[in-house]
């Protein structure tokens, strides 16, 4: 071998071990170009572009070698880097209390393809994620790409090691189903490759919104939403996600915010669940809910349509309320340095935020010091995006091993 082809296999063997963390830098954005990359790893830009290289080889990422140079920029400019709009996915699922949606999901959180299911959730795990698996499995067919692993959003807490649906209180599936090996075994059984990972829709929600969308830098991550039913929160710690000691942390929707209200599905009263959920705002509003469309699709269109009407805006008035308090409360225990709000709580913020930043500012120890800045989620289907990093977590963890030559 000559000199030069053994300084070039030098520089891929002492760039190996950086092949994870780059593709994570590519995916998460955070390194757009080949010289961002150098200083984000502390390499040379020899050992970066040998890195880039083997990346580009496994079909992860793009390196555009010819970039147009900036106006009134100066020199060379640098290699730009991109994820493989035509490199492999993943299947990723969410089940909630009105059916379920599967998609594929490629590198940097983009869907590449997505379907929605039937119109309730079965009863019976196993068929409606049997149900899910094969639509997604029909999405594979007609993309033709490799996939190589799956994700699900569940509407309840995981419990660890298990991966066990503990208490799924909005969907009608037996206490503890076996939601992680029920999954798997759908996957296995469609032919789809790679691991299979189960997690709560809400934790990621936060994980795919720190990656790809509203948490982008934030250091202590606090999210809280509302789906179709019931409310969620979630924490995001310096890049990961905090769920315990087995799985249950931030089960928020069971805070007390109205020790007079509703009753709750959890045996108590005034719960976020049931006072800041699109029920509750449809039922404020003095509004059945009708057949058409979820509860959630429903309470969005009546603020955005019917938000001058008296008791649509006392509605959104009194779960803003509900919600400040509840946030209130979790700033005072967590000390966020930013909170983002999803689904029908995106809208409330929408809808008066300068009401909801003063419930917060005014009941929390450090809200009038501190302003925590709270802003809406960013990205459409988030907790399918978050199913989709737990089944990229192996090939960022090690692109080579996962994916070999």
């Amino acid at each position: 071998m000559n000199g030069k082809g053994s300084t070039a296999r030098t520089r891929l063997e002492r760039g190996r071990g950086a092949l994870g963390p780059a593709l994570e830098l590519v995916h998460t954005g955070r390194a757009p170009t080949r010289a961002v990359l150098t200083a984000e790893l502390g390499v040379t830009r020899a050992t970066a572009g040998a890195v880039a290289a083997e990346l580009e080889a496994l079909g992860l990422i793009r390196v555009d070698s010819r970039p147009g140079a900036a106006a009134g920029s100066q020199g060379r400019p640098s290699h730009r880097l991109s994820v493989d709009e035509a490199g492999p996915v993943v299947l990723a699922a969410q089940v909630h209390a009105d059916g379920f949606r599967a998609a594929l999901v490629g590198l940097g959180g983009r869907i590449v393809a997505t379907a929605p299911g039937r119109g309730t959730a079965s009863a019976d795990p196993a068929q409606v994620l049997g149900e899910a698996v094969e639509t997604g499995a029909g999405l594979l067919r007609a993309a033709g790409r490799r996939c190589v692993g799956a994700g699900l959003a569940v509407p309840s807490a995981v419990a660890e090691p298990e991966g066990t649906a503990l208490n799924p209180l909005h969907i009608a599936w037996p206490v503890g189903s076996r939601v992680r090996e029920i999954f798997a075994e759908r996957v296995r059984a469609a032919g789809i490759e790679g691991p299979a990972f189960t997690g709560n829709d809400v934790n990621l929600a936060a994980l795919a919104e720190h990656r790809h969308g509203a948490g982008r830098g934030a250091q202590h991550l606090l999210c809280v939403a509302t789906g179709h039913r019931g409310v969620g929160g979630a924490l995001v710690l310096d890049g990961r996600l905090h769920t315990g000691s087995s799985g249950l942390a931030l089960e928020v929707g069971h805070l007390t915010v109205n020790p007079e209200g509703r009753s709750c599905h959890c045996g108590g009263k005034g719960c976020l669940d049931v006072e800041a959920d699109p029920l509750a705002f449809l039922t404020a509003a003095g509004r059945t809910p009708g057949p058409e469309g979820s509860l959630l699709q429903q309470s969005r269109d009546l603020l955005r349509t019917e938000y001058a009407d008296p008791a649509v805006r006392g509605a959104a008035a009194e779960l803003i309320d509900r919600l400040g308090l509840g946030l209130a409360g979790l700033v005072n225990i967590l000390n966020p340095d930013r909170i983002i709000l999803g689904g029908l709580h995106r809208e409330l913020l929408d809808s008066d935020p300068d009401r909801l930043r003063a419930v917060v500012a005014d009941r929390s120890l450090w809200g009038r010091s501190g302003g925590v800045p709270i802003l809406p989620c960013t990205l459409d289907h988030n907790s399918l995006v978050g199913a989709a990093e737990l089944a990229w977590q192996p090939v960022l963890d090690d692109p080579l091993g996962a994916l070999g030559r």
